[in-house]
């Protein structure tokens, strides 16, 4: 009782509980993100869920935290901080709730939607977290932010590779006595243990006012102020971009690493297990180099390992160096980067933070599918196209007979007959046509065409098919290598202009005597 005193300030606050609580919040989002993405096959199986399906649960969650971000965030002045905490609890408790109780309703079409349900409900409680967490710590500590922020960001990577290497280890283990904890129910309900945590750690304390609320400066100021600044503005652009670079590039590394023998759960742990201790030990880095600094080094650092992606085509001491100076280069961007929205415009308030992300993840998703391309139009160079037109004209004298069998049973009995449902293998045919159906009218492969027929091949949609799937698994694999290298070259340079921008804020700030965090009791900003 009287150590819990000693931390309570003369306003009521303990703030060092507070920020323990917002760090703990962020693990629901880590556990949900890595855990839902490793049960997918285990709910396509129970659920007889197609392709899309699964791909339609796993997206859900960011449709949340994107719904969160860009229409609640904007809100946080309004309503405060404590409300936002509440409903990120309130929303991954129903989540993660109605996720569970999908599992009666297994094999019933119902059971999808019940499963959709409870993501975005999930995704809601993520970007709440996001939407209360970045501005409490703003508000805990304004001499400190940036520092401070990179702790905060810490237990993002941090979750993730406990969830991960949790998730994982049930998995492996299989069962418990009685109980099958590999099971997608067990891994799932582990979600509830940080949530009912932080939930405890938070919601009965009391919550400080928001920067701006504190200061007495009206909500109308903040948006006129966010919108018409120029580099508020920018700095919105160049978080698009740098979260671009982060997790764009992600989808990649683990591929390029497990070609070269490396497991890709080691490779996860080791990318994201750096990156949270480097957050956790920012403060040093903050003091010498200052955010600008810091995020002109992290542009350098990440063009340098996208470079080195695209030059190591295999050897694993090689690329593990290449993964280790891109995870140094990103690390710090993302708090970094709120960190000094924070600093600097204090004006902006949590709209320009939350404005800041939303935007970020949404350019992020683009720049994912701006990378697949170049990777897909890359394709045809890493390939034999006799080998893959053999490959192809296969299924597409073999697949209608597994499509007239499966469709003469229901989906269920289908499922566990066969092995497969009709409208997942009429994909796969489908995909092998339309790539058949360009090489036979311009005598080329067309990359994401005849990438996307070999990867459904691959994926043993048809278990009667095994060898036709590991033959179309060992020309894909290398040639989305291959690919995946290319993209590499190509949105390394976008970084060095990150790091002009941020050189440029730099030297301004050196000019002025260096870099100095802006109160909102200044005069001018």
């Amino acid at each position: 009782m009287a150590s819990s005193s000693i931390n309570i300030g003369p306003d009521g606050i303990n703030r060092k509980k507070l920020f323990a609580g917002a760090c703990m919040a962020l693990l629901p989002t880590a556990f949900a993100f890595v855990i839902i993405s490793n049960i997918l096959g285990q709910l396509k199986a129970e659920f007889i869920l197609t392709n899309a399906d699964v791909g339609y649960i796993g997206g859900a969650a960011l449709w949340g935290m994107a719904l969160s971000l860009l229409f609640l965030g904007p809100l946080l002045e309004r309503f405060g901080l404590k409300v936002a905490a509440v409903g990120a609890f309130i929303f991954h408790l129903i989540g993660v709730t109605l996720f569970l109780a999908a599992a009666p309703f297994a094999g019933e079409p119902i059971g999808f939607w019940v499963l959709l349900a409870g993501a975005i409900g999930m995704g809601i409680g993520n970007g709440l977290i996001e939407v209360a967490g970045n501005p409490l710590t703003a508000a805990l500590f304004p001499e400190n932010k940036t520092t401070k922020l990179n702790h905060f960001h810490a237990f993002f990577p941090g979750g993730m590779v406990l969830g991960g290497l949790l998730g994982w280890s049930m998995v492996q283990l299989g069962t418990l006595g009685p109980i099958a904890i590999g099971h997608w129910t067990i891994q799932v309900g582990m979600i509830y243990i940080p949530i009912l945590i932080y939930g405890a750690m938070l919601l009965p304390e009391k919550f400080p006012k928001t920067e701006l609320a504190e200061a007495g400066i009206p909500i109308r100021e903040m948006f006129i102020y966010t919108f018409t600044h120029p580099l508020v503005i920018a700095l919105i652009i160049l978080k698009m971009i740098t979260l671009s670079l982060e997790l764009g590039p992600m989808r990649w590394i683990s591929p390029v690493l497990e070609s070269a023998g490396l497991h890709g759960m080691l490779v996860f742990v080791w990318i994201t297990g750096l990156m949270s201790v480097l957050r956790l030990f920012a403060g040093p880095v903050v003091e010498r180099l200052a955010p600008t600094g810091m995020l002109f080094f992290s542009a350098i650092l990440t063009a340098a390992g996208l470079m080195m992606f695209s030059i190591f085509e295999s050897g694993l001491v090689p690329l593990m160096f290449a993964a280790t100076v891109f995870a140094f280069g990103v690390a710090f961007f993302f708090p970094t980067m709120v960190g000094l929205m924070s600093e600097r415009f204090p004006r902006s308030g949590s709209l320009g933070i939350v404005l800041m992300i939303g935007a970020g993840m949404g350019a992020s998703g683009t720049i994912q599918g701006v990378m697949g391309g170049i990777a897909d139009r890359n394709l045809p160079d890493a390939m034999n196209t006799q080998q893959v037109v053999v490959v192809l004209e296969q299924v597409e004298n073999r697949y209608p007979g597994y499509i007239s069998q499966a469709a003469a049973l229901p989906g269920e009995e289908a499922l566990t007959n066969l092995g497969y449902q009709a409208p997942d293998a009429t994909n796969v045919l489908n995909h092998t046509e339309a790539a058949l159906a360009f090489y036979r009218s311009n005598g080329t492969l067309d990359g994401g065409l005849t990438g996307n027929a070999l990867r459904s091949i691959s994926a043993g949609i048809v278990p009667q098919e095994s060898a036709l799937s590991a033959e179309a698994a060992a020309i894909i694999a290398p040639a989305d290598n291959y690919g995946g290298r290319a993209a590499f070259k190509w949105i390394a340079p976008i970084a060095l202009i990150v790091a002009l921008f941020f050189a440029l804020m730099y030297l301004y700030d050196r000019k002025r005597g260096g870099y100095r965090a802006v109160k909102l009791t200044d005069k001018a900003h």
